[in-house]
């Protein structure tokens, strides 16, 4: 058993995809970030950096008693090599799969991050900053636009854990006004194949789909909201 702690946001919704894919048995254990679930000490033993998603794996192969794993990038590869599934056997296939899905928490995520924070939860319009981080998702875009016109997958012709990583994000690309259909035709192609298998309706349906607050495209939050997000509450958390 598995436990995934949770939030239903498009980083936790690329772990509960991979444990639906690799059909591994987990119980969802949800947070609430605007209230500031994450924050808790004891969720600080499992995360000492009190972000979400994590995992605690009750039996891992390497034996030694429960295991947790931080970070949406390591958790994935951790269940990857834990089941021998969604990495590519191939050796060049499967470092081009940790390439991209490098690539995804590396670049992807932070930037795209950074554009939504500006564009949806800054309190003032910031120009720089929203031209800044715009930008760059969208030349990031443009990355993902090319290789997915090169190949059916990020790997290549084999679905893997760079795809999980990069999909959730594309799915709520509305909340930055991103049309995939009509700006990224390659993206759209990869992005409704992915969304049609079992697993991936499995891992965002009930708890797992992303609530109306957390997709607003303008953001008000209260001062106790901001405080647990982005402020006071949050820094508080990993002070000794």
């Amino acid at each position: 058993m598995i436990d995934l702690h949770f939030v239903a946001t498009p980083n936790g919704q690329k772990i509960s995809i991979a444990l639906e894919e690799l059909e591994l048995p987990y119980r969802v254990i949800s947070y609430d970030i605007f209230e500031g679930d994450q924050h808790a000490p004891e969720f600080g033993r499992i995360n000492p950096n009190h972000k979400l998603p994590a995992i605690v794996d009750q039996d891992p192969s390497f034996g030694g008693g429960p295991h947790a794993v931080f970070e949406s990038g390591a958790i994935l590869q951790y269940l990857a090599e834990k089941t021998g599934k969604l990495l590519p056997r191939d050796p060049r296939q499967r470092s081009v799969a940790i390439q991209w899905l490098t690539w995804q928490v590396a670049g992807l995520g932070p930037m795209g991050g950074q554009a939504a924070h500006f564009v949806r939860y800054a309190p003032e319009r910031i120009e720089y900053a929203i031209e800044r981080y715009t930008k760059e998702l969208a030349r990031l875009m443009q990355v993902l636009e090319r290789r997915l016109g090169e190949a059916e997958y990020l790997a290549g012709d084999e679905y893997s854990i760079a795809d999980i990583a990069v999909w959730p994000g594309r799915a709520a690309a509305g909340t930055m006004s991103i049309d995939l259909q009509q700006q990224y035709p390659n993206t759209w192609r990869w992005f409704s194949k992915i969304a049609e298998r079992p697993a991936v309706i499995r891992g965002r349906d009930a708890e797992k789909a992303v609530p109306e607050k957390y997709l607003q495209k303008k953001a008000k939050l209260t001062p106790d909201q901001w405080s647990n997000m982005f402020g006071e509450r949050m820094h508080k958390a990993v002070r000794l």
